[in-house]
């Protein structure tokens, strides 16, 4: 008995609309040409990248804090 080829498995990716996000998603079928051993160096590439990607999103300046001074416009 002779090993197969590795088959891909036919995941579809929906693009999020941010470039580095998408681009890791579809770093994924790259393990669709790989053997099963190659799989783990994919998903922990793509589990890296999707990780500092969301940590960049606390780095970008959010909205300014609401004003801690209240203001009783009461009379």
């Amino acid at each position: 008995m002779g090993s197969a080829a590795p088959q891909p498995i036919g995941i579809a990716v929906t693009p999020t609309g941010d470039a580095a996000v998408d681009a890791r998603l579809r770093r994924l079928a790259d393990a669709d040409h790989l053997p099963a051993s190659g799989h783990l160096q994919v998903y922990e590439d793509v589990h890296r990248g999707l990780r500092d990607a969301l940590a960049a999103l606390d780095q970008r300046p959010g909205p300014p804090a609401p004003s801690s001074t209240t203001h009783d416009n009461r009379s």
